[in-house]
């Protein structure tokens, strides 16, 4: 086999990785709603379950990158999946006991294993081929995420959110059989989809053992990291990375909770179109249906946003300087979220669905141009990078304290601070020569 068409075999295999962990990803977001009412959290307290997920990668991301000089990417991506096998597999007692504390352990866990395969992943794409088209390489890989992303939120609404949680009150209300028969239900609801997940996991960890992945990279890696800390673009692109990922992570966990407030349900059932679309999605109708799901099923197009630009980005970042394109869609992602702020009804709906498109490129584009002209230590900055991933941890409960403390719309205000500093990075990263022949 060819070098070319061995790069091609191994860029198919570990797209298929960037699908697996978007999916999953988002469909943790579909619990967020249904554990704030199960538990009586308030709207910090429900972002905590990311701080557990999005927490791994700043505990976990320079360790990995150790693991992986060791073990190999292959090893490596093996046993991120086994890792995240294991924490689907940890939903089952927790679901079972209905101790929270359990489920935020099996998304540590979840994470870990995510974290391991973007450590190794990310880095790995952008060098199976030539550099000047890696941020290229990089939205295609990262176009499959989103499609992963992208159905997760309709599963989610119809088989996590499809029907109506009780509040801890109207469960003490309940009798002794029926709290168990109610206990019984929500457990399965949690259970089934994610012991299914588990199983397509393990099956395609066992599909990576005998994969023949290409070795590439000159050398080893030194595991020193006071070189790669010193650039000063890399460090930029990895607080870019921050702000990126908790904004997306933000909006992504309260979007069913900011349709509700702005009283959503009853416009989609009361809007012809609206009502068509919930209904396709959902098997019992938008009538049978909870409020959750209803609106629940829109997030979806936010998901779907972000992967139908990453195509687009695809091809543009061949063609435009990927500076400028990243710089043009933190400027669309700012508008966005500002008409949503002065909207009401379906215009503030769609604006802020709207932010999904222009989220589409800045993950591969930001952690493309981080890295390069690190050459060899391209692994270590990609452990910086993934590190700094605990912008998902961080942001959505400020965004949720905020949204305790006053309200949605200025909670949005730290959303739009965080793209703000993306179009920073963008426009001095154009300075650079990174202009693509």
């Amino acid at each position: 086999m060819d070098q070319k068409k061995s790069y091609r075999t191994a860029f198919i295999f570990v797209t298929i990785l960037f699908f697996l962990w978007g999916f999953i990803t988002v469909l943790v977001d579909s619990l967020i709603p249904r554990l704030r009412e199960v538990f009586t959290l308030s709207y910090f307290q429900a972002g905590m379950v990311q701080f557990a997920f999005f927490g791994a990668y700043f505990l976990l991301s320079i360790p990995a990158g150790y693991i992986l000089s060791k073990i190999g990417y292959k090893k490596g991506i093996i046993l991120g999946l086994v890792t995240m096998a294991v924490g689907c597999l940890l939903f089952y007692p927790a679901a079972s006991y209905r101790v929270f504390g359990i489920f935020m352990f099996g998304y540590f866990t979840l994470a870990a294993g995510i974290t391991i395969l973007q450590v190794a992943a990310n880095p790995y794409v952008t060098i199976l081929g030539s550099e000047k088209t890696a941020s290229s390489r990089l939205n295609l890989s990262q176009a499959f995420n989103s499609l992963g992303t992208a159905i997760a939120p309709a599963l989610g609404a119809l088989f996590i959110l499809q029907d109506k949680v009780k509040t801890t009150a109207e469960i003490e209300a309940l009798d002794a059989n029926a709290q168990t028969s109610y206990y019984i239900s929500e457990a399965s609801a949690v259970q089934t989809p994610f012991l299914g997940i588990a199983a397509f996991i393990i099956i395609i960890a066992i599909v990576f053992f005998f994969v023949n992945l290409p070795k590439v990279g000159d050398k080893e890696a030194s595991n020193d990291y006071r070189g790669v800390l010193k650039n000063r673009n890399l460090i930029l692109g990895a607080i870019g990375l921050f702000c990126y990922v908790g904004a997306e992570v933000a909006l992504g966990s309260y979007m069913v909770n900011y349709f509700l407030s702005l009283d959503l349900a009853e416009t989609v059932r009361d809007t012809s179109f609206m009502r068509t679309i919930a209904s396709w999605i959902l098997s019992t109708g938008v009538s049978a249906s909870s409020d959750m799901a209803v609106v629940g099923v829109f997030v979806t197009f936010y998901w779907t946003g972000a992967m139908i630009g990453r195509f687009i980005g695809s091809y543009l970042t061949t063609v435009f300087n990927p500076a400028k394109v990243l710089s043009v869609f933190a400027i669309g992602a700012i508008s966005m979220i500002f008409i949503s702020t002065f909207s009401v009804g379906l215009a503030a709906m769609w604006t802020i669905i709207a932010v999904g498109l222009f989220n589409s490129i800045m993950f591969p584009t930001i952690f493309s141009l981080a890295l390069d002209g690190l050459g060899d230590d391209k692994a270590q900055g990609s452990g910086v990078l993934c590190t700094m991933i605990v912008g998902g941890a961080i942001i959505p409960p400020a965004y949720g304290f905020l949204t305790d403390s006053y309200s949605f719309k200025i909670a949005l205000i730290l959303v739009m601070i965080c793209y703000a500093y993306i179009f920073y990075y963008a426009w001095t990263n154009k300075r650079r020569n990174l202009v693509i022949d």
